[in-house]
């Protein structure tokens, strides 16, 4: 069988697709070529959970008879008896064919079907004298033809791209990749089911929106013809989620997903998936608290433990999360730095031009040391954080949307979540002030201005809302994406996106 990663003429992959279609011909001559009338009673691995344990003897004397559907993907025919492996969303079960149960018709016809055929199959339930869970074939149906081969059946889909391309080859061929969207639907059920649990409200925001805000990020824009005005995709939800804490919906959260324009890398997708929410008297603190507990919960919910291994190395979610300023998170990772030059403006310039930053970039040109010191924590620290981490205490000039410390003016009551070297969730105690909220939203319009294409817009409506009065609160959006990451052990966002941004393939 041709491997689809290494380089095959043209001709030969035609010539075999073209026998399929050959088939496929003979079979809509005969009929219908894809019924739609055959209902599987069980799955694969309900039979093996179920029968397993039950010896050859005690199942032969149940005579239990079932129908299953699923993919062939391996078969072995030999003379008047073959084996075939099919495989549905539960797992794999063989099936035992032979021509004295099936008649010369059917099993001539199998004899012609293809490896990704996809059939109906009933019979008995029986164990081989190797004690291998089986289904001795009394009816078989082609339900579906399969036109194009399957990759080679040991291996899978060896090609990143193509498997990230090919999102529907890689789920036939590769159970870690089925694993791993069994996983993630675990955590993000386990997510909303601890969200309920806990009081809060789920909702549903735009996606659509007039101003994007939220998240200092570049935008996808786009236009709407009917009201002849510019919108842009979501890049945050949290806007609009205070909005609802205003109107007096004091726990709400929404997983969602963002669009932001921005590059491509194994940590980011121009298209992810986020969890917001926000609780009405709170602060960043009990935020922090209630992160850490709903990270374990959702971990083993989906795993199983809170001891996972990540790469090659341990990663112990069970003990109290670390607590770190930006500051003692640089002092303790960098090893090279006083704590008086991490207040240098000019100091902390020159270093990140030595580190290879621009610092000249429209980002950074006019940055305080608040700023600076923040772009020096992700050169020299973040990486290093493997533990789960919350970094804490940002400044103000980074934190927009965040309440300012009531005793250090300079600074907010903001954390980050990191583990495994990557930002995991990010949140705050809630800026409610509207004149100080319309003050930071001028800041920020001043450096779009001066050529920052992440710096936020004025949302005036958004004041307007505050103006009605906003209670303390605490809000906080976790990385679905890349939680799933470290839960699953991916090292790259794309291994947990079903169908993520790629260059666009030219198809003939």
């Amino acid at each position: 069988m041709t491997h689809p990663t290494t380089p095959t003429p043209i001709r030969d992959s035609n010539r075999l697709i073209a026998e399929r279609r050959a088939k496929l011909a003979k079979l809509r001559e005969a009929g219908p070529a894809y019924p739609n009338d055959f209902r599987p009673r069980d799955a694969a691995g309900k039979l093996h959970a179920t029968l397993d344990g039950v010896d050859k003897d005690t199942l032969a004397t149940q005579a239990r008879r079932t129908a299953v559907a699923g993919r062939m993907m391996l078969k072995r025919v030999m003379g008047r008896a073959s084996f075939a492996t099919l495989q549905d969303r539960s797992g794999r079960i063989q099936i035992y064919l032979d021509r004295g149960t099936l008649g010369d018709e059917a099993y001539g016809q199998f004899k012609g079907w293809d490896s990704g055929d996809i059939l109906g199959v009933e019979g008995l339930v029986f164990k081989t004298n190797k004690g291998e869970l089986s289904i001795h074939a009394e009816k078989i149906r082609l339900l579906s033809k399969s036109l194009r081969p399957l990759p080679e059946k040991f291996h899978g889909v060896a090609d990143q791209a193509l498997r990230y391309r090919q999102r529907y080859v890689d789920l036939i061929m590769m159970e870690a990749t089925r694993q791993t969207f069994a996983t993630r639907g675990k955590i993000i059920s386990s997510i909303r089911q601890s969200m309920v649990d806990a009081g809060f409200l789920e909702v549903e925001t735009p996606m659509l929106h007039p101003i994007p805000g939220g998240a200092t990020a570049k935008p996808f824009a786009t236009h709407h013809n009917a009201l002849d005005m510019d919108m842009f995709l979501r890049i945050a939800p949290e806007l609009y989620l205070k909005r609802l804490i205003v109107g007096g919906l004091e726990r709400v959260f929404e997983i969602n997903r963002n669009f932001r324009n921005e590059g491509i890398d194994p940590r980011h997708n121009p298209e992810f998936t986020m969890m917001e929410f926000y609780a009405a008297y709170t602060d960043y603190r009990w935020l922090m608290d209630f992160t850490e507990s709903l990270i374990r919960t959702v971990a083993t919910a989906a795993r199983g433990t809170t001891t996972l291994t990540y790469g090659d190395k341990p990663l112990d979610l069970s003990r109290p999360f670390d607590r770190l300023t930006v500051e003692q998170a640089i002092l303790k990772h960098a090893g090279r730095y006083a704590p008086a030059q991490l207040h240098d403006a000019d100091f902390l310039r020159a270093e990140l031009r030595r580190l290879g930053v621009d610092v000249d970039g429209p980002a950074l040109a006019h940055a305080g040391y608040g700023a600076l010191q923040l772009a020096l924590f992700e050169e020299v620290a973040e990486t290093k954080l493997w533990q789960p981490t919350f970094i804490i205490d940002y400044p103000t000039e980074v934190s927009p949307l965040a309440r300012r410390s009531d005793t250090e003016p300079g600074i907010t009551e903001r954390f980050e979540l990191f583990a495994t070297g990557r930002e995991i969730a990010n949140g705050f105690s809630e800026l409610n002030d509207p004149e100080d909220q319309a003050e930071r939203f001028r800041a920020q319009v001043a450096a779009k201005d001066a050529g920052d294409e992440e710096a936020m817009y004025y949302d005036a409506d958004y004041i307007r809302a505050l103006e009605y009065g906003m209670p303390p609160t605490g809000g906080c959006g976790i990385g679905i994406d890349r939680l799933v990451m470290m839960l699953t052990d991916s090292p790259s966002i794309r291994d947990v996106i079903l169908f993520p941004q790629l260059r666009r393939e030219d198809l003939v």
